[in-house]
């Protein structure tokens, strides 16, 4: 993949990103999505900070994944019969969204060579 394709993908995943944290419960899906795109096109298009991506995106998934299944399961706290401590299960989405997007925005602000 040639590096503008690949800046198209980790600037596609940037925006996902922004746009899914406007709801953090339905938008986690597009946040996922977001960073799979970023991470993806950092990686195959060999762009800096592409295993910081990488890692952001692993920690979304996790987080994601958590999230959903203890809203499946009726969530934590209240009735639940679940500590509200098992919401550490969930931050690392926030930390994950957090890191990813500094990484989008340290990988796409690349110099550009002097056409001088």
């Amino acid at each position: 993949m040639d590096a503008s394709r690949a800046r198209l993908f980790v600037i596609s995943g940037l925006v996902l990103m922004v746009a899914g944290a406007l709801d953090p419960m339905e938008g986690s899906v597009v946040v996922l999505a977001g960073s799979a795109a970023a991470a993806g096109g950092a990686h195959f298009g060999r762009l800096r900070k592409s295993e910081t991506l990488l890692t952001a995106f692993g920690l979304i998934a996790v987080g994601v994944g958590s999230l959903f299944g203890f809203s499946a399961i009726g969530g934590v706290g209240g009735d639940s019969g679940r500590s509200i401590w098992w919401l550490l299960t969930m931050v690392p989405y926030p930390v994950g969204w957090v890191v990813g997007l500094a990484a989008c925005i340290s990988s796409l602000r690349v110099q550009q060579p002097s056409t001088v």
